[in-house]
């Protein structure tokens, strides 16, 4: 289905970020648009002052500079992510901890260089509109309120770089350390089976790091003035991309269902007694502090769902639409082919074939298997459940192109049973995060970092 589409963006992704290598990712994002902006940012009125010690230098990381004014822009993208009035009060709580997040950041910009690890802007734009597409914002949306509120738009971009980096590094360590093995999956498919009624949560988390028993204060705090703000109504998974230091932060912290012997005791405990959507208390946890929010509850093995199979062929613009009242020649051109299709191709395999024969290949020809009932908008699930297998969908236009989908089958099954391919991401996961903890530990123990003064 289109990514980016106005009526229509599915709620869920396939993979975690750490496994964007293995699913593929879609334009999302026009590369030029991660130019930094030209001129001086229009000012909000609530823009705080310039302070004219903001060129200070707060910390040197391996001979690299974080500024006052790095931890000022990060602060402030911050207090424009929540859409919430922060006080100077609570802005100057964040800091000593954005610092440390930008340390870790250039510890890991470092690594991925030493690594010859290149992010292109076409994957950071596919990450700034994956973040976009989960809080329903429109393409360009995140851009267009940071420059608005006067923040750089490359204090974004180098966050988004920093772990799209860290996420190659860490598929490099993995690939050394070879894939899992089948016998590997088949033993945590029997352990799961062995589970069957009993519960399973599926969890965000925001996780920060405590590389230095001194800093356990700053940690607390920070953590409670992040938890005052998700429940004054920020977006958990835009705070979640902010400040999470795990490989599931551009996921917006999703954990997804786990049973509570895959959870930290302290963690466990608390969910089973938390009602859905409730953000936690800051919870110790090794290495750091997690804030925890429930999203659902259910038992192993007895959940039925809707499950679809759908097909799709997208016919690209060759420019975005950036004015539907104004559509170019070339794009009118598209809207008569897609509906030309939509009009006379039946059945999934004539739409492949189609799709096969006219190089449609910009977009996945399968997407994979949906579960209905996390489809949203209302709008677009109420077209896959209605919609008759093997019928061509009306033309469904996004700023890129037009897509014309179909539903291959449709049928109820146990969605509470994990699938080989699901089985098999769990364990990457979990071994992805502990290798990215072990390495920070590592690049912490043998860097040369220089906190100037209190580095604030």
């Amino acid at each position: 289905m289109p990514a980016g589409s106005r009526a229509f963006t599915p709620a869920s992704r396939r993979l975690h970020a750490m496994l964007a290598l293995l699913a593929g990712g879609a334009l999302l994002v026009a590369a030029p648009a991660l130019a930094a902006p030209t001129g001086a940012p229009a000012k909000s009125p609530a823009q705080p002052q310039a302070n004219p010690d903001a060129m200070r230098i707060a910390a040197v990381v391996n001979g690299d500079v974080v500024t006052s004014a790095d931890i000022e822009a990060r602060t402030r993208l911050f207090a424009m992510s929540t859409g919430l009035p922060l006080s100077p009060d609570v802005l100057n709580r964040l800091k000593p901890q954005i610092l440390r997040q930008l340390v870790d950041e250039r510890l890991r910009i470092q690594e991925a260089l030493k690594r010859k690890v290149v992010i292109q802007d076409q994957e950071i734009a596919n990450a700034l509109r994956d973040i976009e597409q989960r809080n329903n914002l429109p393409a360009g949306a995140l851009r267009a309120k940071l420059t608005a509120d006067g923040v750089s738009f490359r204090t974004l971009v180098d966050q988004v770089r920093a772990q799209l980096a860290w996420t190659q590094v860490l598929r490099q360590l993995m690939a050394e350390r070879g894939a899992v093995t089948p016998a590997e999956v088949a033993e945590r498919q029997r352990l799961l089976g062995q589970m069957v009624g009993q519960p399973q949560y599926r969890i965000g988390a925001i996780f920060i790091p405590i590389d230095d028993p001194a800093n356990a204060a700053d940690a607390q705090r920070f953590a409670e003035t992040v938890i005052h703000e998700l429940r004054s109504g920020a977006p958990f998974p835009i705070v979640a991309a902010q400040f999470s230091q795990t490989q599931n932060a551009l996921e917006g912290g999703e954990m997804g269902w786990l049973p509570t012997n895959q959870l930290d005791a302290s963690v466990a405990q608390l969910v089973t007694q938390m009602p859905v959507g409730a953000i936690s208390n800051p919870v110790r946890v090794p290495g750091g502090v997690q804030i925890v929010q429930l999203r659902g509850k259910r038992e192993v093995g007895r959940e039925m769902g809707t499950i679809v199979s759908i097909r799709q062929a997208f016919l690209p613009f060759t420019s975005p639409l950036s004015d539907p009242t104004q559509p170019t020649d070339q794009q009118r051109q598209t809207l008569l082919r897609a509906r030309e299709l939509s009009g006379r191709i039946s059945g999934c395999e004539a739409l492949e074939q189609y799709a096969k024969a006219n190089k449609l290949d910009s977009r996945p020809l399968d997407p994979g298997e949906i579960r209905l009932e996390a489809v949203n908008p209302p709008q677009f699930r109420t077209m896959l459940a209605s919609l008759p297998i093997g019928k061509a969908s009306e033309p469904v236009v996004s700023r890129e192109g037009i897509s014309v989908m179909m539903v291959c089958s449709r049928e109820e099954k146990n969605t509470a049973t994990a699938s080989t391919e699901e089985v098999e991401r769990m364990i990457i996961s979990e071994r992805v995060e502990l290798l990215s903890r072990q390495m920070m530990r590592d690049l912490h123990r043998q860097a040369n970092i220089d906190i100037r003064g209190n580095g604030v």
